[in-house]
């Protein structure tokens, strides 16, 4: 059924040749830029800036007519833009659901700019990013954030409204920016769930559905405060396409949350996971480089701050084998030491080989989504058997031995990991050698306010000498980095069943410069 607003952007376009551009002023019938500004994968000149034009953006389409519409954008050194540093036009293409991706270059290297988007007379709102420094440049500092998980029903975003006012390089987003069901299900406790809001979709299955998942979430505005004001290194996890899928496997299991006891095959799975794929690249700051082809993303890529730090940022889903095991938290099976098994795949082991024998730089970090650690998950005295997180690096031994060796023979190796809801910090063994240290975020809202510590952490942590914090509440990392010393600090919220919250420093876990392991300050 057609309303008199379609009927008018129809007019309006009637009679411009294909392909049409769509040139009027004052075309859009609410403010077109409702999803906010974001940049992301910083280079030392220049950025990637990125935008979404959508009046509407609940409505198929996002509320705009199907046709080109060109975008203006600036870029200046100063917040009034006074001096523009740099400036183009962009189509917003309806295949992309009128969403733009401008890789900005030709700036200065380790300083912050300004940057908006113009479009059929309305103006964006303004965002910040900052340049990588040069090249090799020697570089004492660097601060950035590390964040993910933000199941939109089990929480607010408030913990992003205080990473904003941070003085953040970057943000690392390891992953489940959106979630592909909605929480009907019970706590472990027994007891109806109450969501602090609802998507709009009970599950996610094309790429309209998708889109609308990514819609509702960048309404919230505390999660376009932080996209605004620091430029994202963006990944995926598992939520943005379906739980635990790896490859070409739809893992949806019946004890797990929202799952379907009819899980698609293949062929179904990955028609399912391309338009996922598609809807992830509309939405994130991302380079050209990563459009999905052929329903792949090569999301697998190294970020470099001058001589102090190489980052390589990693794809543990699209190349990995199977869960051993039917998946889940159990005893390792005989599946779980497979000589053959694979995480990464084999060409993204060999990238990341390749990268970390380069050198060059006085920290080693490894940006990725599943814990590395292989943790005993018993948290009582009475479970006979080790239990270990069958969708982690836990459970694929081979592969976990080979990343470990490969950290054996560099300095100062840090892992940078999602995708558990809770913090972990610890060290990171092979054969009773301390290889390097792990750090794991917690998630924004995914599990609901959260408790200091879980039920039975106290055995948890004696089950894991090499577990040096654990801790259920909800937040972000925060890493200082100097070449003496890595600090990640555990910043926590008190909760996040309401909009606003207070922020506090939960614990720190010190690195220093030659001792591979970590102790907490």
């Amino acid at each position: 059924m057609f309303s008199r607003r379609h009927f008018i952007a129809g007019a309006t376009l009637a009679g411009l040749s294909a392909p049409a551009i769509v040139r009027a002023q004052k075309l859009f019938r609410d403010f077109p830029f409702s999803l906010g500004v974001a940049s992301g994968d910083p280079a030392s000149d220049g950025f990637v800036i990125w935008t979404r034009l959508a009046p509407d953006p609940m409505e198929r389409h996002g509320g705009m007519p199907l046709s080109n519409v060109p975008v203006e954008w600036e870029v200046s050194p100063d917040s009034g833009f006074r001096e523009i540093a740099a400036k183009g036009t962009v189509l917003a293409r309806p295949e992309l659901v009128h969403a733009v991706h401008v890789e900005v270059a030709g700036l200065q290297p380790d300083r912050p700019y300004y940057y908006r988007f113009t479009a059929g007379g309305e103006r964006s709102l303004r965002g910040r990013a900052r340049t990588l420094p040069a090249a090799g440049a020697r570089v004492d500092a660097l601060k950035f954030g590390v964040a993910g998980c933000q199941h939109l029903e089990s929480g607010y975003y408030g913990a992003y409204r205080h990473m904003a006012r941070e003085d953040l390089a970057f943000v690392y987003h390891y992953g489940d920016f959106i979630y592909e069901y909605q929480q009907d299900y019970l706590f472990p406790d027994g007891l109806p769930v109450r969501p602090v809001r609802r998507y709009a979709q009970r599950a996610l299955f094309d790429l309209t559905d998708f889109r609308l998942a990514y819609s509702q979430t960048l309404l919230d505005i505390d999660q376009q405060a932080v996209r605004a004001q620091h430029a994202h290194l963006a990944s995926f996890d598992d939520h943005e396409v379906i739980n635990d899928w790896v490859s070409d496997v739809d893992n949806w299991r019946l004890d797990l949350p929202g799952n379907n006891p009819d899980a698609a095959p293949g062929d179904v799975f990955m028609l399912k996971k391309a338009a996922a794929m598609q809807a992830w690249y509309e939405h994130m700051p991302v380079r050209r480089a990563l459009l999905p082809r052929g329903g792949m993303v090569a999301m697998h890529r190294e970020f470099r701050y001058g001589d102090l730090m190489a980052m390589q940022l990693l794809d543990t889903r699209q190349y990995r084998d199977d869960q051993p095991c039917g998946d889940g938290f159990k005893p390792a099976c005989p599946e779980v030491f497979a000589k053959d098994a694979e995480v990464l795949g084999k060409a993204q082991e060999q990238w990341l080989a390749r990268n970390l024998s380069q050198g060059g730089a006085t920290w080693n970090a490894i940006a990725q989504q599943v814990t590395m650690m292989s943790l005993d998950r018993r948290r009582r005295a009475d479970e006979p058997e080790k239990i270990v997180n069958l969708d982690s690096w836990a459970g694929y031994e081979a592969p976990r031995q080979r990343i470990l060796s490969r950290l054996a023979g560099l300095d100062n190796c840090i892992v940078l990991t999602g995708d558990e809801h809770q913090n972990f910090c610890g060290d990171l063994v092979q054969r009773d050698k301390v290889v390097g240290a792990e750090f794991v975020a917690t998630s924004i809202s995914s599990g609901g306010d959260g408790s200091d510590q879980r039920r039975g952490t106290d055995e948890f942590l004696k089950l894991n000498p090499e577990l040096k914090f654990a801790n259920d509440q909800r937040g972000y990392l925060v890493c200082e980095v100097n070449r003496e010393a890595w600090q990640t600090h555990y910043m926590v919220v008190d909760r996040v069943t309401v909009p606003e919250n207070s922020l506090s420093k939960r614990a720190t876990g010190v690195v220093e410069r030659g001792v591979a392991g970590v102790r907490m300050a």
